[in-house]
């Protein structure tokens, strides 16, 4: 299960892993299914559940993160598809973005 808010919550019923990437930009409809889609690529590539839960939401919300920095509140989940590959290949660039210096 993911809890989208202000801060993520994942669970599987016995662990629980916190999520503080997102911000309020990503309020518009569409990225909970983005969100939804990036763990279904994961669960397909045979990865745990609980796993590719807690990295979707990583993913889904770094995504957005950047897409907030590059575009500003106003984005749509076409933004955070588009950043998607970046988050992949660089999972702790998210550091670079301001909200997390």
């Amino acid at each position: 299960m993911i809890l989208k808010g202000n801060i993520d919550i994942i669970s599987d019923g016995k662990n629980i892993r916190l999520n503080r990437t997102g911000n309020p930009g990503m309020t518009v409809g569409g990225t909970g299914d983005v969100l939804s889609g990036i763990v279904g690529c994961l669960l397909a590539q045979g990865n745990d559940p609980f796993n590719s839960a807690v990295a979707g939401a990583f993913i889904n919300g770094t995504a957005g993160d950047f897409a907030v920095e590059e575009k500003g509140f106003h984005i749509v989940p076409m933004d955070l598809i588009d950043q998607i590959p970046i988050v992949m290949n660089n999972p702790m660039g998210y550091r670079h973005v301001k909200n997390f210096e």
